[in-house]
């Protein structure tokens, strides 16, 4: 359990740059901020994955909640407008906890209030429910709560403008309210067993919302509020808001089913301590399906699906939490999206065609088809379904892919045209390409060799006489070739990346999977001075820089318009997952142990912090390059849980 008190309750800034999430294993999720307050587009409390994972429409953006105690009205919500914050709901926050999932309590006048917020696994429903936890004064206190809905219904990445006409119908029949929107969408459907309810149709304008705004993007929205409904706080006052029909009297039984499933996950993974486990629940908020398998959501609240980030995320989120049958899943689905020996690099939320702009996406697939059989021994599994694919995706390597991607005569791996980005370092503006690195970069060749290496001993194992003399061959000219032109004696070192005369020395973090991954090419001696070059330029307590601040394109803080923010991005901001790396590292080259125990300390430090103070009980995606480290990007960024998780656990 994560639980903030009212002295960071009560204070609009601390409460409301403290964010929370709730997901539904679909691709749908309720996200908001401790105060009530939405501060992006993408808040709400219910966004549906309406062709899962993808699809996703933010349908509920929040409820406006007003409580009244003998005839007086409190209101409890919190809403940004410009230069005010009205109304102030928060000052009567008492406490915020995560357990399982968000918990507010309310203290007004003797009265205490909870609202609790979770959402059923599977479905695009969110459930709401209101409870009178103590009451000062007598029995015969008059206690009622009335809530509007603010609608939106848009794509989750767009803001409501109000229009001449309402944006939806709405149906009220006995304990449920249909709403139907004009726009072609999913009806929502409002069960509840408020006392009284009422149509009104007006527009709430010109909310708000101040991330967007420090993102240089729109900012403000205009809401459509249907309804309202009116408890008597006699009982629990309970709304379940769902694509389909639900009965509001299965909330009780919603909440113990979606605990235990939760209590379950932790069971499973055997995690014994408060981090571990709340790393669990974290993990399993970016599982999702995807038709009849599963995949991983990148981050949210604003990425889908990708490969790169789903195979890099794999071995932490799936493996090391002890799901196995997930990661096979993932391997499976992924499979049928093979294309001329490339897996997708992501998959758009407005089209079916998946988009193969990656060089590293492949070669993490084989990572992790080689750590699943790592953690299950089930070669049967990767020898009739996988192995043929892997096999397609050594040749079209070799004779080359889309995007240029292509074996150089001298056993590296080339990749790269005028105006792409290929790497996981993609950051694009418009037609400007921040970090192209166009040719042979470090990381892709120490991916490459560890493929051929896993690839020379599945052929062993499956017989392939000719597959493996042909891999182990390939492998041995890979490292040859590797280690007579990457190494930078210089500054003691790997060269971030190699294109014919250009030898680019910028000290980057890349250079570490030559040494963190399975099968390494260097020797101790060289694996060692990189691990101390990384550490003594890069490393953070949140993560590595992307560039070492003594270079003149270092760039300390992500913040400002799009462009400077992607102009930022990989020089200099800290990426989290990176600690993953860097962590496997040290262990391999300091193998008995005791530093790597002290940068466990330093690891744990940072993150225990990070799980309070951006996305409640979530690690985020990057941190600004200088202290203090500000967390940035994503709130919830699945390779950032998911390789803290691996070197863990």
């Amino acid at each position: 359990m994560i639980s903030f008190d009212s002295e960071i309750c009560a204070d609009f800034a601390a409460s409301s740059t403290r964010e929370w999430i709730e997901t539904n294993g679909i691709g749908g999720f309720a996200s908001s901020t401790i105060s009530g307050a939405n501060t992006r587009r993408y808040h709400g409390l219910l966004t549906a994955a309406t062709d899962p994972p993808l699809g996703r429409i933010t349908m509920l953006s929040k409820f406006e909640e007003t409580l009244s105690i003998d005839g007086k009205l409190y209101e409890l919500s919190a809403n940004q407008y410009r230069g005010t914050v009205h109304p102030k709901g928060y000052i009567y926050l008492k406490s915020f906890r995560i357990d399982p999932f968000p918990i507010w309590v309310y203290e007004i006048d003797g009265i205490e209030i909870e609202r609790k917020i979770f959402m059923v696994h599977g479905e695009n429903s969110t459930v709401c429910v209101w409870s009178l936890l103590s009451k000062v004064g007598g029995k015969d206190r008059s206690i009622e709560l009335k809530i509007k809905p603010l609608l939106s219904f848009v794509d989750y990445h767009s803001l409501q403008h109000e229009t001449a006409e309402s944006i939806a119908d709405c149906e009220i029949s006995e304990r449920l309210i249909t709403v139907k929107p004009k726009a072609n969408l999913p009806n929502l459907y409002f069960s509840h067993n408020a006392k009284d309810e009422a149509k009104t149709g007006f527009w709430y304008r010109n909310f708000e919302y101040q991330l967007e705004k420090e993102r240089g993007f729109d900012f403000s929205e205009d809401l459509f509020q249907p309804f309202t409904l009116a408890f008597d706080m006699a009982e629990n006052a309970v709304v379940s808001v769902s694509t389909t029909r639900k009965n509001c009297s299965e909330a009780l039984q919603l909440e113990e089913a979606e605990k235990y499933r939760r209590a379950q996950l932790i069971e499973i993974a055997g995690a014994d301590d408060h981090f571990t486990q709340q790393l669990v629940l974290a993990a399993d908020q970016f599982i999702v399906s995807r038709g009849d398998g599963d995949t991983i959501i990148a981050g949210y609240p604003w990425f889908s699906d990708w490969g790169r980030d789903t195979m890099i995320s794999l071995s932490g989120l799936t493996l090391s939490t002890n799901r196995e049958g997930i990661a096979k899943n993932i391997l499976h689905e992924y499979a049928k999206y093979i294309s001329k020996g490339m897996i997708p690099n992501r998959f758009p939320d407005a089209s079916d065609e998946p988009e193969y702009n990656t060089v590293d996406a492949t070669l993490w697939y084989i990572e992790a088809i080689r750590a699943y059989l790592a953690k299950t021994e089930d070669y049967e599994f990767v020898r009739d379904t996988l192995y043929e694919g892997m096999v397609e995706i050594i040749y079209w390597h070799q004779r080359g892919t889309r995007f240029n991607i292509h074996l150089d005569e001298d056993g590296l791996l080339f990749a790269g045209e005028e105006g792409l980005q290929l790497t996981w370092m993609d950051a694009k503006y418009g037609d400007e390409v921040f970090t192209p690195r166009i040719g042979k970069a470090v990381e892709i060749q120490a991916l490459w060799y560890n493929a051929l290496r896993t690839m020379t001993e599945l052929a062993d194992k499956f017989g392939d006489q000719d597959g493996m003399h042909q891999y182990a061959e390939m492998a041995k000219q890979t490292k040859a070739s590797f280690n007579r032109d990457f190494w930078n004696d210089e500054q003691d070192c790997l060269y971030d990346f190699i294109d014919r005369d250009i030898r680019d020395a910028s000290v980057r973090p890349n250079q570490l999977f030559a040494v963190s991954l399975k099968h390494s090419m260097l020797s101790m001696f060289k694996a060692k001075k990189v691990v101390q070059k990384v550490e003594s330029e890069l490393f953070t307590p949140l993560g590595l820089r992307s560039l070492s601040p003594k270079d003149e394109k270092y760039r300390p803080i992500y913040a400002g318009s799009p462009h400077e923010r992607d102009s930022a991005y990989h020089q200099g901001t800290v990426w989290a997952w990176l600690m993953g790396a860097f962590l496997t590292s040290v262990k391999r080259t300091y193998p008995k142990g005791r530093k790597s125990r002290q940068y466990v300390e330093k690891i744990l430090d940072g993150f225990k912090t990070n799980l309070e103070t951006a996305g409640v009980g979530q690690i985020s995606e990057i941190f600004d390059g200088d202290e203090p480290h500000n967390p940035r990007g994503c709130f919830a960024q699945a390779w950032s849980v998911a390789e803290i998780l691996r070197v863990l656990k």
